[in-house]
């Protein structure tokens, strides 16, 4: 492949385009396209694809996608017009209106984000076959012609400028006069891996209209009626230089206007700003707003504002449905969140950061792969992960820009990761390594092949884990735990309990890479892994579970004091951790931390380990009281605060209105209402194992396979509940109702 990247030699969008004449009919015709950080691809003046916002982002340092397109029924005999537009997006970030920025309580970063190149660049490579079986390569060079984008100014994190009255009408098809375009120039790139966009694409999956609500402030306040991802779509009417205004924001303040603050962190100033050339359609262009609700101000009618939201997860996987509305809402809320965080990486959160934080990539993963198809998703997650795992040559700095190595063999908490934060924050831990979110590159390679029952990903991953879990042992404290990180994440009562969370990854990174070095018969490896994960775990129990003196029962108590939590309970259970003669001593103390405390009190990082430990033992009733509760923490908490999708934390009115890292009771919807259980990789055998709720009388739930579509039905009649399953050829199960009919 030739790569060879033209550019305008400017740090904002422009067009690129190009008349090519063919002489000769086509039989096949292909495009390889990429436009750093964004573009969009036309032939003879039309769209090439649904898709938005290509390519993928990732570190362009080191690995970069191009985007293949089939052109064969575009292309025609005689001229054609091939035409890009191509704006900022990561490539070079531009901080017009909003760019997130660590809050002051952090100490300020001495390793910003540093662009990837001199201006933004653009490649193509057309790939034509002729009906006489000749071929052509064309490749993008000083050929082009180049010109300034109406787009002046474009922020990744969802703000705009669009000057309309520099639009160049018709710019992308034959009968435009270029004459006073310029002529492209030949771009210096770094030598990065190019390599194919290979995951879903971003497409526009829903579309919203606005409702007004009311005028305040001289702003008119529209209601989408869904927090969401999205593209801006407006039909407005004006005079050449009235200028519209739009700001987005996920909840209205007390007078009614929309409420960019985050709480305790930032303003989300986002404005996209148009100027008029004459009144049309005005839309998003290279990036994103996030929100439910927009305030729109200027001197031009506006006639309908639309949300075209976007995601990468556009395909299902999985359904679910029963008579009880609560659980039907919890689980549209948590499938909406999805959404709005799937933009090629997994952002966290779309309004304030829109970081690719890896911890819910394993976290979530079974709830999101019940949901959503995410293979080839998170095998885009996991390169990622490998291109930002660090070596023993990697550098950053501290204030005084002395040396710090990074580690080698660090998979950092974020991947891509544009503004690394390395230096701990007092008093919480580092951002930058953490154990749970690092072992995305171990946990989430066992969530994708039990899911998928591909052993490639365990082949293309193995040595990132192996590293990294090499890495970790060099952050093992004298006493043989890993205290630096930041625990569990996100708990209420700010019980993160760093020893005992993060030394039981630890221990889950050792036992999965076992289970890995076995299966690709690395007996060596397999043999030191058993070692270290017995050394773990001999020293875990012998310093953390102890016997309750007042029951005469053992439990795991926290590091620093004789308290239980939730969390602490459920990982050495989940993981293996508990010698068998205390693990029903354990259960009880489990049992008895919901119990006490009447809710999940719990972070991320802790709790699909608790909800999956309540199914497990018995405390399927504990779990549907728990997340049916109206007051937080409970998932039916927001939707009573009218929320559309999750917030960050417990609470209401949280910092982020669209965040799902805390999603993950969507795994007990599919294993344990629905009861479907994966005993082999692939879904090759399950188990039905169905658990049905008091207040629901009728679920219906479905998971499309690779064999095709499991079905699980549960009816209550006359106090019995009948069970219905439809399971494809191919798939070995069986069917256990004791659960449902002991409830």
């Amino acid at each position: 492949m030739i790569v060879q990247w033209i550019t305008n030699a400017v740090q904002c969008p422009f067009y690129v385009r190009k008349i090519l004449y063919l002489d000769k009919n086509i039989l096949r015709a292909t495009a390889k396209v990429c436009g750093l950080g964004q573009f969009n691809f036309y032939i003879n003046g039309k769209k090439i694809s649904d898709h938005v916002l290509d390519p993928g982002w990732t570190d362009y340092r080191k690995v970069i996608q191009f985007v293949t397109f089939d052109i064969t029924d575009d292309l025609k005999k005689g001229d054609n017009c091939i035409g890009a537009e191509i704006g900022n997006g990561w490539f070079i970030k531009d901080d017009y209106q909003y760019t997130f920025a660590f809050p002051a309580f952090m100490p300020p970063n001495p390793n910003p984000y540093v662009p990837y190149g001199e201006s933004l660049v653009f490649y193509l490579e057309l790939q034509l076959t002729y009906e006489d079986g000749t071929t052509e390569i064309i490749c993008s060079d000083e050929s082009f012609k180049v010109h300034e984008h109406p787009v002046q100014r474009t922020n990744v994190y969802g703000s705009e400028l669009y000057d309309g009255t520099k639009e160049q009408t018709g710019w992308n098809t034959v009968s435009f006069d270029d004459s006073q375009w310029d002529d492209a120039v030949i771009a210096e790139m770094p030598e990065a891996d190019f390599v194919e966009q290979f995951q879903p694409p971003i497409k526009v999956i829903h579309t919203y209209e606005g409702m007004y609500l009311h005028s305040v402030n001289g702003r008119k306040i529209y209601d989408f009626g869904q927090n969401c991802s999205f593209m801006l779509e407006m039909d407005v009417e004006g005079n050449t230089g009235d200028t519209v205004k739009v700001y987005p924001a996920e909840k209205l303040n007390e007078e009614g206007d929309v409420d960019q603050a985050a709480k305790g962190w930032c303003t989300v100033n986002n404005c996209s700003t148009f100027i008029l050339d004459n009144g049309k359609k005005l839309c998003s262009t290279f990036s994103y707003m996030s929100g439910r609700y927009v305030a729109i101000e200027g001197n031009a009618e506006v006639l309908s504002v639309k949300a075209n939201a976007i995601s990468s997860a556009w395909k299902k996987a999985g359904t679910f449905t029963c008579d009880d509305q609560r659980y039907n809402r919890i689980y549209d809320m948590i499938e909406k969140t999805v959404e709005a965080n799937m933009v090629s990486v997994h952002t966290d959160c779309p309004t304030i950061e829109r970081f690719a934080w890896q911890e819910p990539n394993h976290l979530m993963a079974p709830s999101i792969f019940f949901m959503k198809d995410g293979r080839n998703l998170w095998e885009k997650f996991l390169m990622d992960c490998r291109y930002a795992q660090h070596t023993s040559e990697d550098i950053f700095h501290d204030f005084a820009g002395n040396e710090i190595p990074a580690g080698d063999g660090l998979v950092p908490s974020q991947a891509p990761c544009y503004i690394p934060n390395v230096l701990p924050v007092p008093g919480m831990g580092s951002f930058y390594d953490i154990i749970p979110w690092g072992s995305t590159s171990i946990l989430d390679t066992y969530w994708h092949y039990m899911f998928y029952g591909d052993k490639k990903i365990i082949e293309d991953n193995y040595d990132m884990g192996k590293r990294y879990w090499k890495y970790l042992q060099t952050k093992v404290n004298g006493e043989g735990f890993i205290n630096h990180g930041l625990g569990d994440w996100g708990n209420p009562e700010n019980t993160l309990c760093r020893e005992n969370i993060e030394t039981a990854f630890l221990y889950a990174d050792t036992v999965t890479l076992k289970l890995f070095a076995e299966m690709l018969n690395r007996k060596d490896d397999a043999e030191e892994f058993d070692r270290y994960s017995q050394k773990i775990k001999e020293n875990y129990n012998s310093k953390l579970l102890v016997k309750n003196h007042d029951t005469d029962r053992y439990y795991y108590k926290a590091w620093d004091n004789e308290g239980m939590t939730q969390a602490c309970e459920a990982l050495p259970l989940y993981w293996g951790l508990v010698p068998e003669d205390k693990k029903e001593d354990v259960v009880n103390a489990f049992r008895e931390t919901l119990v006490d405390k009447g809710s999940f009190v719990s972070g991320e990082i802790g709790l699909p380990y608790i909800i999956q430990c309540a199914s497990e033992y018995g405390m399927d009733d504990i779990i549907a009281k728990y997340i049916t509760k109206e007051t937080h923490p409970s998932y039916y908490a927001f939707i009573l605060d009218g929320e559309t999708t999750l917030g960050e934390y417990w609470e209401s009115n949280p910092r982020s209105h669209c965040h799902d890292m805390m999603g993950h009771i969507i795994e007990w919807y599919y294993r344990g209402m629905a009861g479907i259980r994966i005993l082999k990789p692939g879904f090759k055998e399950i188990e039905i194992k169905p658990y049905l709720p008091s207040s629901v009388n009728h679920m219906e739930c479905t998971y499309q396979t690779e064999y095709g579509k499991i079905s699980v039905s549960l009816a209550r009649k006359n106090g019995i509940v009948h069970v219905q399953t439809e399971i494809p050829d191919g798939i070995r199960y069986t069917v256990d109702d004791t659960k449902i009919q002991d409830n």
